[in-house]
C-alpha cells in the first residue's frame, strides 16, 4: 500500500507540473494531441492530478487503480493511433 501511495503522490505531482510548466509537456503531447495541444496538456494534468490523489488515499485507491489503468490504455492507444496516421 505504501508503494501505491507513493505512486499516487508522484502521479499527482506530475499532474500539477502540467500547470506549473506546461511547455515541458509540449514535446511529448504534440504527437497524441496535435490539435489544441495546450488545452490537452491541461486536461491531462487535471486527470493525472485527480488519479494521483485517488491512488494516494486509502478510501479511493481501488477507483484510482481502475481509472489509472483506463487512462493509460486510452493514452497509449491514442498515441499509437496518431503515430500511425502521422
Amino acid at each position: 500500500m505504501a508503494l501505491l501511495r507513493a505512486a499516487g503522490i508522484v502521479l499527482a505531482a506530475t499532474g500539477a507540473a502540467h500547470f506549473a510548466a506546461p511547455k515541458a509537456f509540449e514535446p511529448i503531447s504534440r504527437l497524441p494531441f496535435p490539435q489544441d495541444t495546450q488545452a490537452w496538456i491541461k486536461r491531462n494534468g487535471a486527470t493525472e492530478l485527480a488519479l494521483g490523489v485517488a491512488l494516494a488515499v486509502d478510501k479511493t485507491r481501488k477507483a484510482g487503480l481502475v481509472g489509472t489503468a483506463v487512462y493509460a490504455a486510452w493514452l497509449g492507444a491514442r498515441t499509437v493511433s496518431k503515430s500511425r496516421s502521422a
